[in-house]
């Protein structure tokens, strides 16, 4: 993940000319990522602006071209909520999106009412949920908080998500053209593969967090520039509030980052063409990362403190390495949301559709493999380190996606993997290994871009050229990417939207809906996240869809420890059969709303089931068994719950 650091800050365009920032002045073009001459005393226009010249409206038109693909390629994949945002839902990841609508609501509402956006005591009664260690999102909901309140948060999440990819594509096109390639076709080819890779499309299935690639491109960029002599300081502070504001949308995403970073300049350092260079530029480098590490410790010294010793905090996801690792035959196979997946071709090779983080398909990993050999046979010594460090950070990464076990086409091999070594060290115990696949793209992409501004530069002659045109359709033409799949999900109740409940619950008090809040029943931060992004209160609920402690070996879960309450909800809901009510299940029942606290308990007419139907008339007559006949209420049924 990562460029050649020579060609950062550099003033190479597609048209062939060089730009001091005084005027455009034409130089002839060598090697790609070499200038053969450049005017040495350009001339300052001082009276008037120099005159757009053809080139420089050619390069207009392709950004424009760019950022019109990437907005009809983002308004593609995205199409089916578009339909309809407030009740439309993601089919294969409804609790993710769930779960990021609430944090858009409570983010803002913590925001606009002076509340700990880290921490809150809205969901988890009486314990609280500490969303350092979650993903918060805190500077999209801070952000955007006054279209949360808007729209709402359905569809505030769904503009996020569209521009997550948009901006994802111009950023890498960005770097892409301003700092390592000459052509813009190349840029465009390269930012559009990335922005629109299998990863990208996979984890476009709610993931607010994964999809703000646009981060990454700036964060390789204010790097590369901490080597520029004498900007060590503001290049400092620059990258202090980049890592900041990413560690706010996507801790994991930066971490990843960071990883690669170290990876790929080892790597370049290393080669003897880059020694010398690297050595010089070190003193600056280590500078600015200093002044990086004290603006963003500055600014994240509270989110860390909670993050890592804070309440409810926990080690490791819990999430099993082996079962959330990529699947060696993944990288040849093509994923599910592609025009190949829609020809029959996708397989079930990721541990669920939000996770296919490879998935490139046997002709593009030819392609790539192609393109090296191609930069590699017309580069000299220095842009050969720039390839070996490439090449180190795929094979890196790609071997670390496989997990402590390689699995080949779904069956586990026994073959122990270096991740196994690295799985129980703090901060990676609390990564999937699947998604160190992410990784590669960028690295894909960038072979892409550098073969294709090769050929722009000294195009191939005759049949060659169509048998690599032919090469690049084969290879992309499949991943083309399809609309996610998306259904209607249970509108949030009446009883709700008109404000109902606040005539049966206290201000601040406890209402919970059955089944209880989790990721598989999100119900209840649905409800609560409608009821803050309209101004209308605040009420709590137990449980919910978060990481909390509670897992083996002190590793976190999804959700608090099972009551009894819950497990007899859940057992009802989901199994369609009313479990053997006692007196003894009718104390522990009433125990159990006692220490949440709860004031009612609703039941609305349709239960929303992120991965499975519930039966609700199951749940009725269980409820009703626990607790007593209902009250009907708008369209919930109502049980109050006396004060101890």
């Amino acid at each position: 993940m990562g460029g050649d650091p020579t060609f950062i800050d550099s003033r190479i365009w597609a048209d062939g000319t060089w730009s001091a920032g005084l005027r455009v002045c034409p130089v002839r073009a060598g090697p790609v990522g070499n200038v053969r001459s450049v005017p040495t005393s350009p001339t300052l226009a001082a009276d008037q602006p120099p005159a757009a010249t053809p080139a420089d409206r050619r390069g207009r038109r392709a950004d424009l071209t760019v950022v019109l693909v990437a907005v009809a390629l983002a308004g593609w994949v995205t199409s089916g909520l578009w339909r309809d945002p407030n009740s439309r839902v993601i089919l294969v990841n409804a609790s993710d999106q769930a779960l990021f609508e609430w944090l858009l609501a409570f983010g803002g509402h913590a925001l606009t009412h002076g509340e700990n956006p880290l921490f809150t005591h809205l969901v988890n009664v009486p314990d609280g949920v500490n969303l350092a260690v979650n993903t918060s999102i805190t500077v999209y909901a801070a952000v955007f908080a006054p279209l949360t309140y808007l729209i709402g948060p359905p569809a505030t999440f769904l503009v996020i998500l569209t521009l997550n990819l948009v901006a994802t594509a111009l950023a890498w096109y960005w770097l892409l053209s301003r700092h390592l390639v000459r052509s813009r076709l190349a840029a465009g080819v390269g930012a559009l593969f990335v922005a629109y890779s299998p990863g990208m499309v996979s984890h476009a299935n709610a993931h607010l967090n994964w999809t703000a690639g646009w981060l990454v491109p700036l964060l390789l960029w204010a790097v590369f520039a901490l080597r520029r002599p004498g900007r060590w300081l503001r290049g400092g502070i620059v990258l202090g509030v980049l890592v900041a504001v990413a560690f706010s949308i996507a801790a994991e995403g930066l971490f990843f980052t960071a990883l690669a970073l170290g990876v790929f300049l080892t790597a370049w350092a290393l080669h003897p063409a880059r020694r010398a260079e690297a050595r010089a530029a070190l003193p600056d480098l280590l500078r600015g990362l200093g002044v990086t590490a004290l603006v963003a410790g500055v600014l994240l010294a509270y989110p860390l403190w909670l993050h890592f010793a804070g309440p409810q905090r926990f080690h490791g996801t819990g999430f099993d390495p082996v079962i959330h690792s990529e699947d060696v035959a993944a990288f040849g196979a093509y994923p599910d949301r592609s025009l190949a997946g829609a020809a029959g071709l996708d397989t079930a090779l990721a541990p669920n559709p939000t996770e296919e983080n490879s998935f490139f398909g046997l002709p593009l990993l030819l392609l790539a493999v192609v393109c090296f050999v191609t930069l590699w046979r017309a580069a000299g010594a220095p842009r050969r380190a720039t390839l070996v460090a490439l090449g180190v950070t795929a094979v890196v990464f790609s071997v670390l996606s496989w997990g402590p076990q390689a699995t080949w086409d779904g069956r586990r091999t026994g073959l122990v993997l270096p991740f196994a070594l690295l799985d129980g060290l703090p901060v990676i115990n609390a990564a999937l290994p699947a998604r160190l696949a992410l990784v590669v793209t960028p690295v894909i992409g960038l072979l892409l871009a550098y073969t294709i501004d090769q050929f722009r530069a000294e195009p191939p002659r005759g049949r060659l050229g169509a048998a690599w045109a032919a090469g690049f359709a084969v290879a992309l033409v499949p991943l083309l990417p399809m609309p996610l799949l998306t259904t209607v999900r249970p509108p949030v109740p009446e009883f709700i939207t008109a404000g109902t409940w606040r005539q049966y619950v206290s201000p601040g008090g406890v209402l919970t809906p059955v089944p209880l809040t989790l990721d598989v029943t999100p119900d209840g931060q649905r409800w609560q996240a409608h009821a803050l992004a309209h101004r209308q209160g605040e009420f709590r609920i137990p449980a919910g869809f978060f990481l909390g402690p509670g897992g083996p070996d002190g590793r976190g879960r999804i959700g608090p420890p099972p009551r009894t309450f819950d497990t007899l909800m859940d057992q009802a809901g989901r199994t369609g059969l009313a479990p053997i009510v006692t007196e003894g299940s009718i104390r522990l029942v009433h125990d159990d709303l006692r220490y949440w606290g709860v004031e009612v308990v609703v039941l609305p007419d349709e239960v929303h089931g992120a991965k499975y139907d519930l039966d609700e008339e199951t749940l009725r007559r269980t409820v009703t068994a626990l607790l007593g006949e209902p009250q009907r209420v708008d369209d919930v049924w109502l049980w109050k719950v006396p004060a101890a």
